[in-house]
């Protein structure tokens, strides 16, 4: 029994308050065991909270795990790419071809035309440059611009444009040509370059 210290009340074992007058009785904490609160184990984080503790604490982010590349070695890779195919060249022109002076020039006088590009014009002083056609002794009076056309052989055809002549280019004695658009030339075809005429010639080589 406990005898309240208040009233002198007698109470029964294991009761921290008087019944008579409800104080707290005396010896109460002592008579009963501390009681030690239990600890409460320590939760394991989840691995994405861990992740984002590293996160704060490093300052850095977590890299992601690199899936496979399939990654494949310079040496192999050079071995496993197919070679590209190189340009073909150009195939020869399968004739010759020249142009003649018929009239207004040196009569009979030839020029052989090239494959690609064939200058029409006269000798520029300037830069020395000759054109592949150089009529210069065949214009006296200089009724020929130094550049004045252009003749082209390539895929088995011969095309001439005007490039922006003083006195134009003229097919078949025809309208002048419009500067940069070329027409197609076959064996035969007079061409008129200022007051000089010549001829076109086309022989296949056997």
């Amino acid at each position: 029994m406990i005898k309240c210290s208040e009233c002198g009340y007698e109470n029964m074992d294991g009761l921290d308050y008087c019944d008579g007058c409800g104080a707290k009785l005396a010896g109460a904490d002592a008579a009963a065991p501390p009681s030690t609160p239990p600890q409460a184990a320590p939760e394991q984080a989840a691995p994405e909270q861990n992740a984002s503790s590293e996160e704060k604490t490093t300052g850095e982010e977590p890299k992601p795990a690199e899936a496979p590349t399939g990654e494949i070695k310079p040496e192999t890779a050079a071995a496993a790419a197919p070679a590209e195919p190189s340009p073909a060249p150009a195939a020869p022109a399968s004739f010759k071809a020249k142009l003649k002076v018929i009239r207004g020039g040196r009569k009979d006088q030839e020029f052989a035309l090239e494959d690609g590009n064939n200058l029409v014009g006269r000798w520029d002083p300037d830069t020395g440059s000759f054109p592949e056609v150089d009529l210069d002794a065949d214009d006296p009076e200089a009724k020929i611009s130094r550049k004045h056309a252009l003749i082209r052989i390539a895929d088995g055809k011969i095309t001439i444009e005007d490039i922006g002549s003083l006195n134009g280019t003229y097919v078949n004695r025809g309208q002048r040509l419009q500067p940069g658009s070329p027409v197609d030339l076959k064996t035969g075809d007079e061409v008129i370059i200022g007051k000089t005429f010549l001829k076109l010639t086309v022989d296949p080589i056997l």
